[in-house]
């Protein structure tokens, strides 16, 4: 069995040599022999490049080839591989570049014309390797190798270096709900078996072919393309601009298997979906935050054929659980239980098991666990804490993910949802979770998109906002929502604020940005006190 990641690789490329892993556009296909060939050729030239163990290699790039090369070969050479997300704009480079002290960037012309006025901030970055000549002259002042000018190297005569599991593999930065982004330090194991893992429950094999929309430096857009390589199947590459861009590439390359998040579900559901679509897709999966009702039902009427997973997953653990597609109407609005080779719990805050039906923390233990925050001590201790021990006899004790998520575990242990500690909403002594009130509004037909957050009261503690998108061409007012929201739930969840918006801002992997909405509400807006419920 391959422990390191780049091993998956290798195993695969000398199983099915000519199994085609990636597609990216109509020309554009890339054998399992030719992968492995590329990152071994990568992997060479960053040795040569002084590159080696523990050096960090960062990848800017779209979602191209070339990036999943890079990524592997950073492994393969022993290296830490660090994605950004294509979106981020140069201030945010620069902070993860100089947080983690990446030694070697990988990018094209494109970007790195708009990286220039930073580079001479980031003392530790050494070496570019860009994907393409540039078309210009260059502004810049570190010294740049062009990929097609490096040479071939055969994996089986690379002499990897000395390397078990718990080396780091990869950081991956994610957004936060405060403060700058924070890197998730993952090891060749967590990385390794999350594809396994996932790749076990949704029976991914070699007949696969897997439309990958997601950013590599988002944990689920990266597992698209691990699982895909353990088993052999084609994962698709697409940078889309519209909806319609997937569902077009989902009729060119055939695709059984598509991941999204719910922002991006909420665009594709009502969508047509071509027949040849409906006959192939196979699978689709839902992460990074509850996929409304309305929007599950309506892909179930468009699809039914296709077999439909709900997951629950954190970039601390990667994936904790999933809802098999056969128990989503007997288990409605659940989570799931664990995923293969993990284990959850729910406890209370003094860290013993909550009873059933009573709130609890979610807590992740096994080989997905993280192994902290790059260069952040604090919130490492915050997040990632001992368990307490049923095994008095060992010394040392065992750490896990502490989510921060609130849920509850019915009697036949499935999990529920209820909030994020750091997202609920505290209003008039309640706790109020905002996907509870966003759910209202999302089975409006007319609704989009939809973000509800607290808002500061002097006597309330909190007010609820709630801020909508609407589909193009439709008209919904307020007294629809607040007469829906009277309807479905209680006075002291009532939302005070209503406003509608063109769209509803996205963090970088692709989530409604509550966060982001909840400060720019509170500075255009003066709150008055409503009578308390």
């Amino acid at each position: 069995m391959a422990y390191l990641l780049h091993q998956t690789l290798l195993e695969t490329a000398a199983r099915s040599p000519d199994a085609e892993l990636l597609v990216h556009d109509k020309t554009s296909s890339v054998s399992a022999a030719e992968f492995a060939c590329e990152a071994a050729h990568f992997a060479a030239r960053l040795r040569r490049l002084g590159i080696g163990r523990h050096d960090r290699v960062a990848v800017f790039l779209p979602k191209v080839p070339l990036a999943a090369f890079a990524l592997y070969g950073a492994a393969m050479v022993g290296a830490i591989f660090v994605p950004l997300n294509p979106l981020l704009k140069r201030a945010q480079v620069a902070h993860i570049l100089n947080d983690c002290g990446v030694r070697l960037l990988v990018t094209n012309p494109e970007r790195l014309h708009a990286l220039t006025d930073i580079l001479a901030d980031c003392p530790t970055l050494e070496q570019l390797v860009l994907s393409a000549p540039s078309p210009g002259p260059l502004d810049c002042p570190l010294p740049c190798e062009v990929w097609s000018a490096m040479g071939e190297v055969e994996p089986a005569r690379f002499r990897q270096p000395p390397a078990i599991d718990t080396d780091v593999a990869a950081i991956l930065y994610t957004s936060g709900s405060t403060g700058r982004p924070k890197g998730v330090v993952l090891s060749h194991r967590n990385v390794a078996e999350g594809a396994r893992s996932v790749a076990e429950y949704l029976a991914i094999s070699a007949h696969d072919r897997v439309l990958a929309l997601l950013p590599f430096s988002f944990d689920y857009g990266l597992n698209q393309l691990t699982t895909s390589v353990l088993r052999g199947a084609c994962c698709a590459l697409l940078d889309y601009v519209l909806p319609q861009d997937a569902m077009h590439a989902m009729a060119r390359f055939d695709i059984t298997g598509l991941g999204a998040v719910p922002a991006l579900w909420s665009q594709l559901a009502p969508l047509a979906w071509p027949d040849s679509v409906r006959e192939r897709l196979r699978y689709i999966t839902n992460s990074g935050g509850t996929l409304p009702d309305s929007v599950l039902e309506r892909l179930r009427r468009a699809l039914p054929k296709t077999r439909v997973f709900l997951m629950y997953g954190l970039t601390e653990a990667f994936r904790s659980t999933y809802l098999a597609p056969e128990l989503i109407d007997a288990r409605k609005g659940s989570i799931g239980k664990a995923i293969p080779n993990a284990e959850i719990e729910v406890l209370r805050a003094d860290g013993t098991p909550a009873a059933v039906n009573e709130p609890g923390e979610l807590v992740h233990r096994g080989a997905l666990v993280a192994l902290g925050y790059w260069n952040d001590p604090a919130r490492t201790a915050l997040r990632f804490r001992p368990l307490p021990s049923t095994h008095h006899a060992l010394p040392f004790p065992e750490i896990a993910v502490w989510s921060g998520d609130t849920v509850r575990r019915d009697e036949d242990g499935f999990l529920y949802f209820l909030g994020r500690d750091d997202g609920m909403i505290k209003t008039s002594g309640y706790r109020v979770s905002p996907e509870e009130v966003e759910e209202v509004v999302y089975a409006l037909d007319d609704v989009l998109s939809a973000a509800a957050f607290g808002v500061p009261h002097a006597s309330l503690g909190h007010t609820i906002a709630l801020v909508i998108q609407l589909r193009p061409g439709t008209i919904i007012d307020e007294a629809r929502i607040h007469a829906a929201c009277r309807r479905a739930l209680p006075r002291y969840m009532q939302p005070s604020h209503i406003e509608f918006r063109a769209d509803l801002p996205l963090n970088d992997n692709g989530k409604v940005d509550r966060k982001r909405m909840q400060t720019e509400f509170i500075a255009r807006n003066t709150v008055s006190e409503p009578d308390a419920p």
